[in-house]
C-alpha cells in the first residue's frame, strides 16, 4: 500500500506542474508589488517600535496603514490588531457606513454563518442586528451555474440601497469563490444604477491570489483578516479595511469612537510581525495555493468530488473535498490535527460554535490560534459533508500532511488507494 501511495504522490506532482508554474508567476507579480511599496514608503526599523496607551502619533501604525493602501491601490487603509476576526472587521466596517433607513444587499446569496446574527437571518430581533437598527437587508441568489445573477442584482437595487456586499470566498457553500472579473461585473451593474452605492467586498482568503485586488476594479471598500492571507502566517490577530478615505474613516470611527477614528489605537509590540507577515504574504499564499492544487488532484484521483478541480483557475486559498460520510469528515480532521506541528495530541470533536447554524468540526494545529493561513480543515456536520481546507505555510508541509492523512484514512478503511 505504501508503494502505491508513493506512486500516487509522484504522479500527482507530475500532473500539476503547469498549475504550479502559473501560481509562481502570479506570486512574482504580487511579491514585486509588495516589495516596491516597502521601498517607496521608506519603511525603516523605527516603524517596528509600537506604542502604548492611546497610541497618539504612532508612526509605525500610520506607515502600515499607508502600506496596505498603496498595495491595494486605495486612498486609505486602517490595519488594527483591535479587530478580533474577519467577521468583526466586516461588521464594524458595515456599521460605520450604513444608517437607519438604509438597505444592504448581498449580491452572492447568504454570506458566512458568522454574519447571520448581525444580518438578522436567524432572528430579526437579534440584539445589535441590522434590523434592530432599522437597516434593511436582502440577498440575491446565485444562478444555477453558481455565477452571479447580474440581472437579479440590478432588479434588487432601489433608492434605499446604500451598500452592496460581495463575499469573494465561498464560505461553507458549494459555489466557487469569485474571480476579480466577476467582482468587476457586479460592481459595474451597481454603479450603472447609482454610482453612490457603496460596493463592499469581503476579501478574506482572496488577497494575493490573483494579480489584482477588488479595489482595482471599482470596489469602494474591502476588508480582510490578518490571520488569513495578508498576515503571512505571522500576524497574531487583527484585520484591515481599505478603500475610499471617507469610508475607511467611518469604519475607523465605528471601531474606536466618532471623533477619534484612525488617530487612536496603540499598536503595542506587534508591529514587526505585521510588517514581516505582509512582506511574506504573497509567498505564503503561493505555497497554500500549490498545496491546494496538490490536494485537489490527489483526492480527485482517489475518487472524491473536489472543488475547485486541480486544473481550475484559483481565486482563493480554500480547497473543498466532499467526504460523503460524517465519519470520513471527522476522521480527516482528526488526522490533520494529529500530523500538525502544534497540539498534535489534541483530538478535535464536532460541536456548536458561536455564529454557526450546525455542529462544526475544526482542526488547526497552528502557531496562531485559528490561523487559516497556516493549514487547517473544518466543516459543518451536515450532508453532503464537505471538508474545507485552508492555507499551508509551505507546499512541502501540505504535501507531507496530506500524504500522511491519506495513509491513515486507508488504515481506517475509509478510503482505498
Amino acid at each position: 500500500m505504501l508503494k502505491m501511495l508513493n506512486d500516487l504522490v509522484d504522479s500527482v506532482e507530475k500532473k500539476i506542474r503547469p498549475q504550479i508554474e502559473s501560481i509562481q508567476k502570479t506570486s512574482y507579480i504580487n511579491h514585486e508589488k509588495v516589495l516596491t511599496a516597502f521601498r517607496d514608503l521608506g519603511i525603516t526599523d523605527f516603524c517596528f517600535q509600537g506604542s502604548t496607551g492611546y497610541g497618539y502619533g504612532d508612526y509605525g501604525r500610520e506607515k502600515l496603514d499607508a502600506l496596505f493602501a498603496k498595495i491595494f491601490k486605495t486612498e486609505s487603509a486602517i490595519v488594527r490588531t483591535h479587530f478580533v476576526s474577519g467577521t468583526h472587521t466586516i461588521v464594524k466596517a458595515i456599521f460605520g457606513v450604513v444608517r437607519p433607513g438604509d438597505e444592504i444587499i448581498s449580491a452572492v446569496g447568504s454570506p458566512y454563518d458568522t454574519l447571520s446574527d448581525t444580518l438578522g437571518l436567524k432572528n430579526a430581533n437579534s440584539p445589535g442586528s441590522l434590523a434592530e437598527w432599522g437597516i434593511g437587508y436582502k440577498e440575491v441568489s446565485l444562478l444555477k451555474d453558481n455565477s452571479p445573477d447580474l440581472k437579479g442584482i440590478h432588479n434588487s437595487l432601489s433608492d434605499k440601497t446604500k451598500l452592496v456586499m460581495i463575499q469573494r470566498s465561498r464560505g461553507y457553500d458549494e459555489r466557487p469563490s469569485l474571480c476579480i472579473d466577476q467582482i468587476k461585473d457586479i460592481i459595474t451593474v451597481v454603479k450603472e444604477f447609482n454610482s453612490k452605492i457603496i460596493c463592499f467586498v469581503d476579501n478574506c482568503y482572496g488577497e494575493f491570489v490573483e494579480e489584482k485586488e477588488p479595489t482595482e476594479v471599482g470596489a469602494d471598500l474591502i476588508v480582510g483578516s490578518l490571520i488569513k492571507n495578508p498576515g503571512g502566517g505571522l500576524a497574531p490577530t487583527g484585520g484591515y479595511v481599505a478603500g475610499k478615505k471617507d469610508l475607511v474613516e467611518l469604519a475607523a470611527s465605528s471601531l474606536t469612537a466618532p471623533g477619534l477614528g484612525s488617530d487612536l489605537g496603540a499598536s503595542l509590540t506587534d508591529m514587526r510581525i505585521l510588517y514581516q507577515g505582509l512582506f511574506m504574504a504573497p509567498h505564503i499564499v503561493s505555497q497554500a495555493l500549490k498545496g491546494a492544487v496538490f490536494t485537489s488532484c490527489m483526492y480527485s484521483k482517489l475518487g472524491f468530488e473536489v472543488s475547485p478541480r486541480y486544473s481550475d483557475y484559483r481565486t482563493d486559498i480554500v480547497q473543498a473535498i466532499k467526504m460523503k460520510t460524517p465519519e470520513t469528515l471527522e476522521a480527516f480532521c482528526r488526522h490533520l490535527q494529529a500530523v500538525s506541528p502544534i497540539d498534535s495530541n489534541v483530538t478535535p470533536v464536532p460541536d456548536f460554535l458561536p455564529g454557526y447554524g450546525s455542529k462544526v468540526i475544526m482542526a488547526a494545529g497552528t502557531f496562531v490560534q485559528g490561523s487559516t493561513s497556516e493549514f487547517s480543515a473544518d466543516g459543518p456536520i451536515k450532508d453532503p459533508y464537505w471538508v474545507f481546507l485552508q492555507g499551508g505555510l509551505s507546499y512541502e508541509y501540505v504535501r507531507i500532511c496530506i500524504t500522511e492523512i491519506t495513509k491513515r484514512l486507508v488504515d481506517d478503511r475509509l478510503i482505498v488507494v
